[in-house]
């Protein structure tokens, strides 16, 4: 079993920065560097997207075009932790937003949700304008 939960969420006025966290932990055989990673979120009202993913060994990253150059994915695979740097927030980054964990295919990562096994409760993040 597999579980994720995410961190790190609040208020923050548009144009400031916020940094989410997620820790992974699996039962035994369940390793952290075994799965790709990703952050989506679903504002009110719409449906969830994928904002960014990362793959198991960090090596490669994937951004929606309305989040690259402003957010960064990161991971750190001996504290199985997942990071989200969110810098220039935009009111309409306002959102709940969920970590994911989907089984690594070895090359690189997804923002499709469908392709995650695993999801945390989701963290909210309210961007002020």
């Amino acid at each position: 079993q597999v579980q994720v939960v995410e961190s790190g969420g609040g208020l923050v006025q548009a144009g400031g920065s916020l940094t989410l966290s997620c820790i992974f932990s699996g039962s035994f055989g369940l390793n952290f560097d075994d799965y790709a990673m990703g952050w989506f979120r679903q504002p009110p009202g719409k449906e969830r997207e994928g904002v960014s993913c990362i793959s198991w060994s960090g090596e490669r990253t994937d951004y929606a075009d309305s989040v690259k150059g402003r957010f960064t994915i990161s991971r750190d695979n001996a504290k199985n932790t997942l990071d989200l740097h969110m810098n220039s927030g935009k009111s309409e980054n306002t959102a709940t937003y969920y970590c994911a964990a989907a089984p690594s295919n070895g090359v690189g990562c997804s923002r499709i949700a469908g392709e995650y096994d695993y999801w945390g409760q989701g963290t909210q993040v309210t961007i002020s304008s």
